[in-house]
């Protein structure tokens, strides 16, 4: 048997697999989020995300970053957001150059709406699984994001 050539390298097909199901499961719960709370999944993530923070908002660097967005793709998803009414610009008292994305009653409430449809439909993709291999997911993405965040490595 030949050896493998690096585009046969496991590593590939490794992330791959991962791409391919973070693409399924973009479908399948967008689609579930849509069709039962009006919400695209992008939307509903950048509410998840602006609830949890501290006072409900988020600068848009950071929002930008933690949903896997350019700064321009978060501005452009803000702005449809703050049309419908579900989050609101607050700009940075000590800094002008700085604008936060923030949470109103109304993005609540459709955060209050949506998230036990998600969570719901999560509990049956991950019927599957007990606790421990969820732990075990867990951690391992969590080991995968901190080795993300950090400096690529070129010429590996």
């Amino acid at each position: 048997m030949p050896p493998l050539s690096r585009r046969d390298d496991a590593l590939i097909s490794t992330f791959g697999r991962l791409l391919e199901v973070q693409s399924r499961l973009e479908r399948r719960l967008g689609a579930e989020l849509e069709a039962r709370c009006d919400l695209p999944h992008a939307w509903f993530e950048v509410l998840v995300r602006l609830g949890r923070s501290e006072a409900g908002r988020l600068t848009m660097g950071s929002l930008a970053e933690q949903v896997s967005l350019t700064t321009g793709g978060v501005t452009r998803l803000v702005d449809r957001m703050e049309a419908v009414g579900y989050v609101e610009r607050v700009p940075c008292p000590t800094d002008r150059r700085v604008a936060y994305a923030s949470l109103t009653d109304t993005g609540r409430a459709k955060l209050d709406e949506a998230a036990p449809v998600h969570a719901a439909n999560l509990r049956s993709v991950f019927a599957g699984f007990d606790d421990e291999e969820r732990s075990t997911l867990d951690a391992l993405l969590d080991r995968l994001r901190a080795v993300a965040g950090a400096e690529p490595v070129v010429g590996r």
